[in-house]
């Protein structure tokens, strides 16, 4: 490596010990104007090249702010891009580490069109490769669509700045009002950023993402499962609320990586690993534990737009990887108030596209309430999933009975709505009425459920599913 500057020993800590290769490490700028010439730019800004994760070949470039605050020129650009252009030909995941203050004035139209060549190359890779950045200081102006070309990003939790237009320069605010280039802000309001932690604790994270995710869209990411197949997991029935830990006592060996965090946490979206093969997992939450078992935040059982975009964002994803899905459905309706009622058509109709296009294995466990178009759009059968099951105590139906007894005996007393309520809970919303018509495929006891899981996916690994010839969709 050309210098042991910040950006490289943050490869150092990424990789396995000693396996980065270097590459283009004599490349400099080109430009002369406004005396660049007789500045010296040692790798451009970015140090660029190879190495591996847990032995899984990666690529990784690294800006270097010494060197002219990393701003993105001519040469430094075109670094970036042959990177891609090594990745897309031997199918491997491209990280980028950024702290850069943006395009580089001194080459104007050289450095605009670096910017164009990256966009390119990111956007010919989706789908292809698994592409993660992790801003590390400023990442501003057209630097910010680098991250948002990718498919995760990390942000470090304090110094790190994203922004398109800085915050003194959105009309009405300062810093002071609202720093809307925090990880904070970021994370919570944008949904771009899916972790935020300090600069070790992010490298180590990375390391974990990738030891989740295939290579490439080829490759099927599976490894060797040392938890007992048959484990039951009698605490699963007292996670309906807080399904990210439900998903973790799924999990191989208890480990389920979550995305997006911060973001819609009505939603749960991650990756676990069941009998060893890689599972992406969408879930509905009404509850937030913090580290001390304590409830922090608590939501209704109801579908968000931001929540609907988040999962239909994830199950895309993992189509293109050929990522088996699993959901986790509790929902009994859709957030009713303004500033969702803008969205959330859209959203939903983003996420019923998504599970309803998605070719890979698909299971749904219905754990809680399932009523309404909410559960249809969290891959009920309707809209293709393969196998569904639910717990015993699970309700599936057009509507609460209590709702619903109200409108069928309209006009009459509480005694005849009472009983109405009873007789519909019991013919209509019923686990085992909606199991005789063929919607839940298995009724499962909460502490099975992971065999049960594992058992389908088992069943469904060579499912083979076509789609009407099309160029793409549109939704």
């Amino acid at each position: 490596m050309s210098t042991i500057s910040q950006a490289g020993q943050r490869i150092n800590a990424l990789l396995d010990e000693n396996s980065f290769v270097e590459i283009g490490a004599l490349v400099t700028a080109r430009a002369t104007d406004f005396n660049l010439k007789q500045t010296e730019t040692p790798s451009d800004g970015v140090i660029t090249g190879y190495g591996v994760i847990d032995g899984n070949l990666v690529y990784v470039y690294s800006q270097d702010a010494s060197v002219l605050n990393g701003t993105v020129g001519e040469m430094h650009a075109k670094k970036i891009a042959n990177l891609y252009d090594l990745a897309m030909k031997t199918g491997a995941p491209v990280i980028g580490l950024l702290d850069s203050a943006g395009l580089r004035l001194q080459e104007a139209t050289d450095a605009l069109n670096g910017f164009g060549e990256i966009y390119l190359k990111q956007t010919l890779a989706s789908g292809v490769i698994p592409q993660i950045t992790a801003v590390f200081g400023t990442c501003g102006g057209g630097l910010a669509v680098v991250p948002g070309l990718t498919d995760f990003t990390f942000m470090e939790a304090d110094k790190a700045k994203l922004f398109v237009n800085s915050p003194n320069a959105l009309d009405g605010n300062t810093v002071a009002k609202c720093d809307t280039s925090s990880a904070k802000f970021q994370s919570e309001e944008v949904g771009i950023v899916d972790v935020v932690a300090d600069e070790a604790s992010i490298l180590a994270q990375i390391r974990e993402l990738v030891s989740m995710l295939p290579s490439n869209n080829a490759e099927i990411a599976v490894s060797d499962c040392t938890d007992d197949l048959n484990r039951g997991c009698p605490e699963i029935v007292n996670c309906v609320g807080d399904t990210s830990i439900a998903l973790s006592q799924l999990a191989d060996n208890g480990i389920f990586v979550e995305v997006k965090q911060n973001y819609a946490k009505d939603m749960v979206a991650g990756f676990l690993k069941l009998n060893g093969a890689t599972i992406g997992a969408v879930a509905n939450r009404t509850e937030v534990y913090n580290d001390k078992g304590e409830v922090e935040e608590k939501f209704d059982a109801v579908l968000s737009a931001k929540g609907a975009k988040k999962a239909a964002d994830f199950v895309n994803f993992c189509d293109a990887f050929e990522i088996p899905v699993l959901s986790l459905t509790n929902v009994k309706g859709f957030l009713a108030d303004k500033c969702n009622e803008k969205k959330m058509a859209d959203a939903v109709a983003k996420l019923t596209y998504a599970f309803a296009n998605a070719t890979v294995p698909k299971v749904n466990v219905v754990i809680g309430k399932a009523y309404g178009s909410a559960y249809v759009a969290m891959n009920s059968k309707a809209i293709g999933a393969d196998i569904t099951m639910a717990w015993p105590d699970a309700e599936i139906g057009a509507m609460d009975a209590s709702l619903a007894a109200k409108i069928i005996c309209d006009g009459k007393g509480a005694d005849a709505i009472d009983a109405c309520a009873k007789e519909y809970a019991a013919l209509q919303n019923n686990v085992t009425s909606a199991a005789k018509r063929g919607y839940v495929d298995q009724i499962v006891e909460p502490v099975d459920t992971r065999k049960y899981v594992i058992g389908a996916f088992e069943m469904l690994s060579a499912k083979c599913e076509g789609r009407p010839e099309k160029k793409h969709g549109t939704i």
